[in-house]
């Protein structure tokens, strides 16, 4: 990693994803589901074993300095309860890693000799002992190297002390078994990273094994277990307290004396006697502002539809009183015209009667 990529993932690393205002990065938040929450934790195994025998290689979920500023921050404000999730993402790694643990002691016990019991609890504690060489000779140079040569020499004296006691252990393991077998390498599974460990390596080969990366690292990751257990276990604790005290708080208050319960009951009736009153003010107040408003509006529609009926009234009685004329003239006509007929047929009948008596007058001079 060059210099200017280590500064600006330090710089996320304190500042957060809005440290330049960068809007892409702040798309995906610490609490997205795709984030890794032992990330945040500064506790997944992908991490902390890169670059060793048991390389995860990357991590499906987002790694981002930045989420992990932004998730340390959040959480001094509030509990968000992500070692729930991480406690379980590290479990199921551990046990998969004792499982492995567990098949490599088969294998052992399948390919090598059968020893008796007492054999066996020698050659165990001898393989005790080679751990406790490895693991101070690991902790003085991690010592040298921070500059603590006083604490590093000490170290360094109970290393001899330890040997001396490693080399009994090996005298009576020696005299227990033949020499043909006692030459034969007798492998032991490390118990912590599931690492191969012989009965007869050196100092050197076993101080880089316990202060190598891997067997680290995996301490490192039991440890940040273990204390993840712990915290979820306290919290839970925590949670289960305060839910106790609250139910402790509902009975109390359904089970105190009638004064303070009446109390409580009068003050919870006049707050919702106060709210329905209110309440009914403004609807009251709502009503009458619509009441009026639909009455201005009825008066208005009076008033135009008033008008337009008192038109319609007047042309319909000017309609009514020109078909009342045209009626009565209409029957005048028609009497005008009965009348002339029956003149007519009267003025012919007298013309003809006329003529019949002066036609009899006339037969009567003749005969006379």
């Amino acid at each position: 990693m060059s210099a200017q990529a280590q500064m600006r993932a330090l710089l996320d690393q304190l500042m957060g994803t809005a440290r330049d205002g960068d809007e892409t990065r702040q798309r995906v938040k610490f609490m997205d589901d795709r984030v890794c929450k032992s990330h945040l934790l500064d506790c997944c195994p992908h991490d902390i074993l890169a670059g060793t025998r048991m390389d995860l290689g990357v991590c499906t979920k987002i790694h981002d300095l930045a989420l992990r500023a932004d998730y340390e921050i959040a959480s001094k404000e509030k509990d968000l309860f992500f070692e729930m999730n991480a406690m379980d993402h590290l479990e199921s790694f551990i046990a998969e890693c004792d499982r492995r643990t567990e098949l490599a002691k088969k294998r052992l016990a399948e390919t090598q000799e059968e020893i008796s019991a007492e054999v066996a609890a020698k050659a165990e504690k001898v393989h005790e002992l080679n751990e406790d060489i490895g693991k101070l000779l690991a902790k003085a140079e991690q010592l040298g190297a921070e500059g603590n040569v006083d604490e590093s020499q000490k170290i360094l004296m109970e290393v001899e002390k330890v040997r001396a006691k490693k080399k009994e252990a090996e005298e009576e393991y020696r005299n227990s078994m033949p020499a043909s077998s006692f030459q034969q390498q007798k492998l032991r599974v490390c118990e912590v990273c599931s690492a191969y460990l012989g009965l007869h390596d050196n100092d050197r080969r076993l101080a880089d094994h316990f202060g190598g990366k891997l067997h680290l690292g995996f301490i490192q990751i039991r440890e940040k277990l273990d204390q993840l257990r712990k915290t979820v276990a306290e919290k839970q604790e925590k949670r289960n307290l305060d839910r106790m005290k609250r139910r402790e708080e509902r009975e109390r208050d359904e089970h105190v004396g009638p004064r303070s319960g009446s109390r409580n009951r009068d003050r919870k009736r006049s707050r919702s006697r106060e709210r329905r009153r209110r309440r009914s003010r403004s609807a009251s107040r709502e009503k009458r502002k619509s009441r009026s408003k639909s009455r201005e509006r009825h008066r208005r529609h009076r008033s135009r539809s008033g008008s337009r009926s008192h038109r319609r009234g007047s042309r319909d009685r000017s309609t009514k009183h020109k078909s009342s004329r045209d009626r009565f003239s209409r029957e005048k006509s028609r009497e005008r015209e009965k009348k002339e007929k029956s003149s007519s047929e009267r003025r012919p009948e007298s013309t003809n009667g006329k003529s019949h008596s002066k036609r009899s007058e006339e037969r009567e001079a003749g005969e006379i």
